[in-house]
């Protein structure tokens, strides 16, 4: 594991009025790079040249760091170039999925915005489930293999799909039926299988509620909501039942989009006090805890209960639905917010106290 010390003594020789902002040219890029133009800092893309075109259309990139292929990005040569133009990553889904956790964690040296080692806590299910039923947080009933399949569940899998492969079911027949189906189409592996995550179906409205928590000011803030569009279970409840059983066709739940939400008034406090408990209890079990953005992604039944299904420990792509504010995020200011702004401000504020140390890891 690369120690706190080693990314604190690259930051050390850094120009600090010369930082550059960098990600990787995907998932929320959009509002990381021109919240952090907006707040001054110089700004660059990693990018394959195929996929260039938005970000020099909107002009949300100083620069381009161009790579065959995103695997590269843990590269020593591309690490050497984010040094040496003084870089602060801004880690995002993509990011994590295409530079590897094992990478993230042993072998990229470059300074990073957040807590690298809660990343892993986000992927492995065991973890999640961990930090999420101790900071206690309602989250649904988990079960152990398919053999327990009783009642309606839906079953998931490891790592940052964005909902590739989930699906739901009630019999362990029906579970290995359609475990195979999405096998046989290149969806799923049998080491997926058997990794599977299988969970109490909730039934509710969808809200996944983004938080920042800021270490200089020790307060936890909620800078937007969203829901999601997924495909194709969207376009098949557009279908008449009749219609659906005659299609035969499995749901899925990739995310395709995203659409920003208020929620019931009344519900804030819970939302709150989530955020509240989950930072805490993360700073005790994988100090320093959330840095940062973090995403809780949950379900509201009929009694008006909170039920979350999962948690994004970085920024989550539901932000992208208010690149130009939230709800929320307005009321801290009272000027339009996004998310990669609001990241911005926060490095701007540790430069400014020098408290640096207590953004990178």
């Amino acid at each position: 594991m690369i120690t706190k010390e080693e990314i604190l003594n690259i930051f050390d020789k850094y120009n600090k009025d010369e930082i550059t902002i960098v990600t990787v040219g995907s998932h929320t890029s959009l509002h990381i790079l021109k919240g952090a133009k907006l707040e001054g800092f110089s700004t660059a893309v990693i990018t394959t040249k195929d996929r260039a075109t938005p970000y020099k259309r909107f002009g949300v990139a100083d620069k381009f760091i161009y790579v065959n292929d995103f695997s590269e990005i843990s590269n020593e040569k591309i690490q050497q170039q984010l040094i040496d133009m003084n870089a602060i990553i801004i880690p995002h889904g993509s990011f994590i999925a295409y530079c590897g956790l094992d990478n993230l964690e042993n072998n990229f040296k470059v300074p990073m915005f957040g807590n690298r080692k809660i990343l892993r806590w986000e992927a492995e299910r065991d973890l999640e489930g961990k930090l999420l039923k101790e900071s206690n947080l309602r989250i649904p009933k988990k079960v152990n293999s398919p053999k327990e399949i009783n009642f309606p569940v839906m079953v998931k899998f490891p790592g940052a799909r964005g909902g590739r492969g989930y699906f739901p079911c009630s019999s362990e027949e029906e579970f290995y039926k359609k475990a195979n189906e999405f096998k046989e189409k290149g969806l799923l592996t049998d080491e997926d299988i058997l990794n599977a995550h299988i969970e109490e179906y909730v039934v509710g409205t969808n809200y996944c509620i983004h938080y920042f928590y800021s270490p200089l000011k020790n307060c936890v803030e909620l800078i937007g909501i969203d829901s999601r569009y997924e495909s194709n279970i969207d376009g098949l409840v557009r279908i008449p039942s009749k219609d659906q059983m005659e299609l035969d066709i499995n749901p899925s739940y990739v995310i395709s989009g995203n659409f920003p939400v208020v929620i019931r008034e009344s519900l804030l406090p819970a939302v709150f006090e989530y955020g509240d408990n989950l930072v805490e209890k993360s700073k005790e079990l994988v100090s320093p805890g959330m840095v940062g953005p973090f995403c809780l992604q949950s379900l509201c039944n009929d009694n008006l209960e909170l039920v979350v299904f999962e948690m994004s420990a970085r920024i989550d792509g539901g932000t992208n639905s208010f690149m130009n504010g939230s709800a929320y995020s307005v009321l801290y200011n009272g000027e339009p917010l996004s998310m990669g702004q609001r990241i911005a401000k926060e490095i701007k504020l540790g430069l400014e106290l020098n408290q640096m140390d207590k953004l990178l890891y």
